[in-house]
C-alpha cells in the first residue's frame, strides 16, 4: 500500500542513491533562489534609477545576449575539458559579479550602464557554466534515473521561481539593494560546495574540435539527429508561437475588467500548475516513451491557451492556465530526458548549449510575437491563434518524426546514435 501511495509522486530515488547528486541539487536550489532574488533587485534598481521601460527591457537583453552569442562556443569548450572544473570556474565568476553588484548597491552612484555591464558579464559566466552543468545528471545517475533527476531539478527551480521574487521583495524593503546582491553572491558559494566534491568529468569519447569547427560538429548532430531535433523544434513551437505572459495584462483588461487580483492569479497559475505536475511526476518519469509525453504535453499547452483566449469566466481561465503549466512541465522534463539520453557524452555540452539558447530566445520571441499580433488584432486573438499554431506545429513534428513518437529509449538502454535524414 505504501509503495502504491508513493508512486504517483515525484521519484526521489536519485536523492537516496547518489550523495553527489543530492549535494549538487541543494547547491543548485540555493543558487536559483539567490538568482531570482537578484533578478527582482536589478529590475527594481534599474527602474528606480531611470523610470524607463526601455532600460528595464535592457535588463533582459543583458541576460539573454551572452547566452545566444557565446553559448555554442561555450558548449564546444565544455566538450573539450573537465566539465567539473569549467563549472566551478564559472560559478566563481558569477559569485564575483554578484559581489561587485553588492558593492555598487551599498555605495551607490554607479551609472545604469555599469549595472547592466556587470549583469552581462555575470550572464557570460552563466553561459560558460550552463553547458558544463548539462552533463552532470546523466553522468552521476544511471539512465533509468535520469528523468527523475531532471524532474527534481525542475521542481526545485519552479519552487524557487515562486519563492525567490517574494523573498527578494521582502529583503529589498527590509535591508536594501546591497544585501540582496550579497545574498546572491553567498548562494554561489553553496553551489560551488555542491559541485566541488564531484569527480573529474572529462568528455567520454572524441573531444570537440576547437572554434567554429567544434560548433559546426554540434550543429551537424542537431540537424541530423531526428529525435533531438524534433524535441527542440517542439519546444520552439510551444514558446515562440504561444508564449502568453506578455498578453495577460491586455487579456485581463479586455475580458476581466482589468482587476489586478485577476492578473496576479493568471501570472501565478502557470507556475502553480508546473509545480503540481513536478510533484506528481513519478508516473511520467517512469514511462519509456518520453517523446510521446513531450508531444502530448506541448499540444495540451497550446490547446489550453487557445481555450483560455475564448473564455470570459476568470476561474475557468485560471483552471486552464493550471493545465497549461502542468502540461508544459511534463513536456520540459520529457524534452530534457530525450536530449540527455540520446546525445553522446562527447557532444552533450554543445547540445545543452543549444537547448539553453532555445530556452532563452524562444520565450522572448514568443512574447514579442504575442505583442505584435495583439497590436494588430486583440489579446484574445493573439492567444487563440498562437495556441492553434502551436498545436498544428506539434502535430506536424509528431507525424513527420515517428522516431519521436515511438520512444526508442528504454530504461538502462544505450542512447540512440544519430538518425540521419532519409532523402
Amino acid at each position: 500500500m505504501s509503495l502504491g501511495l508513493r508512486r504517483p509522486f515525484i521519484d526521489v530515488e536519485p536523492l537516496r542513491t547518489s550523495p553527489a547528486f543530492r549535494r549538487l541539487l541543494i547547491g543548485r536550489t540555493v543558487s536559483v533562489l539567490g538568482g531570482f532574488m537578484a533578478m527582482v533587485t536589478v529590475m527594481y534598481q534599474v527602474w528606480d534609477m531611470t523610470h524607463s521601460t526601455a532600460w528595464s527591457g535592457a535588463v533582459g537583453l543583458a541576460q539573454a545576449l551572452p547566452t545566444v552569442l557565446f553559448g555554442l562556443f561555450a558548449g564546444a569548450r565544455a566538450d573539450r575539458g573537465d566539465r567539473r572544473r569549467i563549472f566551478l570556474f564559472a560559478t566563481v565568476g558569477q559569485g564575483v559579479c554578484s559581489l561587485l553588484l553588492a558593492v555598487q548597491g551599498f555605495l551607490g552612484h554607479v551609472p545604469v550602464t555599469g549595472v547592466l555591464a556587470l549583469l552581462a558579464v555575470h550572464s557570460c559566466f552563466g553561459a560558460i557554466g550552463g553547458p558544463a552543468a548539462g552533463v552532470f545528471v546523466p553522468r552521476l545517475l544511471p539512465k533509468e534515473q535520469v528523468a527523475a533527476g531532471l524532474a527534481l531539478n525542475q521542481v526545485s527551480s519552479q519552487a524557487m521561481m515562486l519563492l525567490g521574487p517574494a523573498l527578494g521583495g521582502l529583503v529589498l524593503g527590509w535591508a536594501g539593494i546591497g544585501v540582496c546582491y550579497l545574498l546572491d553572491a553567498l548562494s554561489f558559494g553553496v553551489a560551488f560546495y555542491g559541485a566541488y566534491g564531484l569527480p573529474p568529468l572529462p568528455p567520454e569519447g572524441e573531444h570537440s574540435r576547437t572554434g567554429l569547427r567544434g560548433v559546426a560538429d554540434g550543429l551537424r548532430f542537431l540537424t541530423g539527429h531526428r529525435v533531438v531535433r524534433g524535441a527542440l523544434v517542439t519546444d520552439l513551437a510551444a514558446t515562440v508561437l504561444s508564449m502568453p505572459m506578455s498578453l495577460f495584462p491586455l487579456v485581463n483588461a479586455e475580458r476581466f475588467g482589468g482587476d489586478p487580483r485577476t492578473l496576479g492569479l493568471f501570472q501565478s497559475a502557470v507556475a502553480v500548475g508546473g509545480i503540481t505536475a513536478s510533484a506528481l511526476s513519478g508516473p511520467v518519469t517512469r514511462l519509456r516513451r518520453p517523446g510521446l509525453v513531450m508531444l502530448y504535453g506541448a499540444g495540451t499547452w497550446g490547446a489550453a491557451l487557445a481555450l483560455f483566449g475564448l473564455l470570459t469566466d476568470p476561474w475557468a481561465g485560471f483552471g486552464l492556465l493550471l493545465v497549461a503549466g502542468a502540461a508544459d512541465t511534463a513536456s520540459v522534463i520529457s524534452r530534457s530526458t530525450i536530449v540527455q539520453t540520446h546525445t553522446p557524452d562527447a557532444l552533450l555540452g554543445r547540445v545543452t548549449a543549444a537547448e539553453q539558447i532555445v530556452g532563452q530566445a524562444g520565450p522572448n520571441l514568443g512574447n514579442l510575437r504575442g505583442g505584435l499580433v495583439a497590436g494588430w488584432t486583440s489579446g484574445a486573438a493573439a492567444l487563440v491563434s498562437g495556441g492553434l499554431l502551436c498545436l498544428l506545429a506539434v502535430v506536424f513534428v509528431g507525424t513527420s518524426t515517428p522516431e519521436l513518437r515511438q520512444g526508442a529509449r528504454s530504461p538502462g538502454g544505450p542512447a540512440l546514435e544519430a538518425t540521419p535524414d532519409v532523402p
